[in-house]
């Protein structure tokens, strides 16, 4: 049983460090302390607390530009309600990772639009899909390689 770090943990729950160091000394969350007195945390553990995790309420009101309506139905039928992990931009790009339960989407889109919609750690977010290229695949149990003669490379 491999354990993560308090602040490997806190970032993967996208909460602060010194927010789960208090759930551990109130315990909230289960750890196993170390042979040097740390604090160490299992998979099973972070994926209990990650299913039952609601996302940080809002730190402050969003003030919306009065010039600019609302949208009240968008055609996308394929929604994805989550919150935002991470929002980094960089150029003409900017790169949003949003939690939706226990999966991690990431999009990525121009600086502009993260501009325009003020994401921040924390904020409610939908990831709306409407594409021709999404793909899906079913994994199965990897077959044996065959046994047999080999050919020889020339």
């Amino acid at each position: 049983m491999s354990l993560l770090t308090v602040r490997a943990a806190a970032e993967r729950m996208g909460i602060g460090y010194s927010t789960l160091k208090q759930w551990i000394y109130q315990g909230k969350i289960r750890t196993t302390q170390t042979a040097g007195g740390h604090h160490g945390l299992s998979e099973s553990e972070l994926d209990r607390r990650l299913a039952r995790q609601k996302p940080p309420a809002r730190q402050r009101p969003r003030q919306t530009d009065p010039a600019k309506g609302l949208i009240v139905a968008l055609s996308g039928r394929n929604r994805l309600r989550g919150f935002v992990e991470e929002v980094r931009v960089d150029g003409l790009l900017g790169q949003v990772r949003l939690r939706i339960g226990d999966q991690t989407l990431t999009a990525v889109v121009t600086s502009d639009a993260l501009s325009e919609l003020r994401l921040r750690r924390g904020d409610d977010a939908l990831a709306i899909i409407k594409s021709t290229e999404v793909m899906i695949a079913r994994e199965t149990e990897p077959t044996k390689p065959r046994s047999g003669r080999r050919r020889a490379r020339h």
